[in-house]
């Protein structure tokens, strides 16, 4: 039955919620240059900014992938999950914008209920919002096909609501809380022309370690791949105390920034070759089932903080 259901997905057309949120005029964001970082020259900055279609690469990240972002050497995407919670995502907020960089942030949709001003943060400095589910269930690997689509699509509808309404600032990028894959989630995002993230290397900072682990982690698995996507969580004090010197590690070290965007019908995709879409050399992460069982994994409850 769930077979038949997936066929029926992918065959659907794809103008429910990907297209709508592709088709609407999204300006593309100018790069974020050191140079022109305000008060501070030697800023890290904001390279250049990558353009991609969901739906000529709708799952990305070698955690869980074979594709990844078609990234130079040295090139880094910045992405954040679980917010807006104001106490931390407006300290990284901060951080970011005085070394005027980019990210990906993506948001909770009870988070973005509670905190629609957060999500208007976000867009107004320039930031890439993508969407995280409403509840952050970690069971979306075992959901049916009806649960997965009322996660993912009431998590899109908070989201739009704290941006009243303008699918144009909302992008169709969806990472699966826990990263906890499966061929259901997949297919029906997919089906809607929502690109699934998963990431390149993590910093472990959803786990109880100091902010020296964060920033340590963080360093030595880029170093080790030389170019990917980082996934960090903006709701983490570790994170807000580590982040700081991640960046200017990244500055120290040459690596450059990327900022990822939609494709629409007014902003053609970023042109690649197909080989660019591969981490190299390939690693034995490439394209493993799921995120490895990782013990503790507590989604944060603090979301009345200030």
């Amino acid at each position: 039955m769930i077979a038949n259901v997936l066929v029926m997905i992918r065959k659907r057309s794809r103008t429910v919620i990907g297209a709508a949120l592709l088709g609407c005029c999204f300006m593309t964001p100018q790069p974020a240059l050191a140079a022109d970082c305000a008060g501070n020259p030697n800023a890290l900055g904001t390279s250049r900014t990558l353009v991609v279609d969901p739906m000529e690469h709708p799952r990305i990240g070698t955690m869980q992938y074979p594709e990844t972002l078609p990234l130079a050497d040295h090139e880094v995407v910045l992405t954040f999950d679980d917010g807006p919670l104001p106490k931390y995502s407006n300290q990284v907020l901060a951080i970011l914008a005085s070394q005027c960089v980019k990210a990906t942030f993506f948001t909770i949709g009870s988070q973005a209920r509670f905190n629609p001003d957060g999500v208007r943060k976000l867009i107004a400095a320039g930031h890439t919002v993508g969407t995280h589910s409403q509840n952050h269930p970690l069971t979306m690997n075992k959901m049916p096909l009806e649960k997965v689509r009322q996660e993912v699509d009431d998590g899109i509808a908070s989201t739009l609501a704290a941006l009243n309404g303008d699918k144009s600032k909302l992008a169709p990028f969806f990472r699966i809380p826990g990263l906890m894959r499966a061929e259901v989630p997949e297919a029906y995002l997919a089906s809607q022309g929502i690109q699934v993230w998963s990431a390149d290397f993590p910093a472990d900072d959803w786990r109880h370690v100091s902010p020296q682990r964060v920033y340590d982690l963080a360093i030595q698995r880029i170093e080790a791949k030389r170019k990917g996507i980082l996934l960090l969580h903006d709701i983490q004090p570790r994170t807000v105390a580590a982040l700081p010197r991640i960046l200017a590690t990244l500055k120290e070290r040459g690596y450059r920034i990327v900022h990822v965007v939609p494709a629409t019908a007014d902003r053609p995709a970023t042109p690649t070759e197909p080989q660019q879409w591969f981490m190299h050399p390939p690693t034995e992460t490439v394209a493993t089932t799921r995120w490895p069982r990782i013990p503790n994994f507590v989604f944060t409850a603090t979301r009345t903080l200030p």
